[in-house]
């Protein structure tokens, strides 16, 4: 649904120069598997929030007669791993309970999937290598797609 739809995450207010890089939309998520994902969204939120609560906490420290070091760590952390968390952590959960739970696959199935050794096919083996490759390739473009909102 992302080529459809216009990118709505995250929202950005207008003066800041970059635009939404990813389609997001609970509704598209089936109702049994909804409140999951959701929680698991807050769970990236709450993340989120505690590096900036560190980078508070550093610049405190820091005021403080603390050293500079951690403060920088802090903004490197926050800087870093907020949208890296969000495309490698969260982003492929969403994708999966996207894909996958919409298409009438549970844990159970999974589980069996799993126990059964359908992983060991080739086939297998192969389409999740390409689902591999395109959430690296998904982080490269996302690296490359942070541009100004003119253009």
């Amino acid at each position: 649904m992302a080529g459809k739809n216009k990118n709505n995450f995250p929202p950005l207010p207008g003066f800041i120069p970059l635009k939404p890089c990813f389609y997001q939309d609970f509704n598209e998520i089936p109702d049994v598997h909804r409140s999951m994902c959701k929680k698991l969204y807050y769970l990236w939120i709450f993340n989120s929030a505690t590096l900036a609560v560190n980078l508070i906490g550093c610049l405190a420290w820091m005021c403080g007669g603390g050293g500079a070091t951690n403060f920088g760590m802090a903004i490197l952390w926050l800087i870093l791993f907020t949208p890296c968390s969000y495309v490698c952590w969260f982003r492929p959960i969403y994708k999966v309970h996207n894909m996958y739970r919409g298409t009438g696959g549970s844990m159970s199935k999974a589980q069996e999937e799993w126990t059964t050794g359908a992983w060991k096919n080739p086939h297998v083996q192969q389409a999740a290598q390409q689902a591999a490759v395109g959430v690296a390739t998904h982080f490269c473009i996302l690296c490359l797609y942070w541009s100004p909102r003119g253009v």
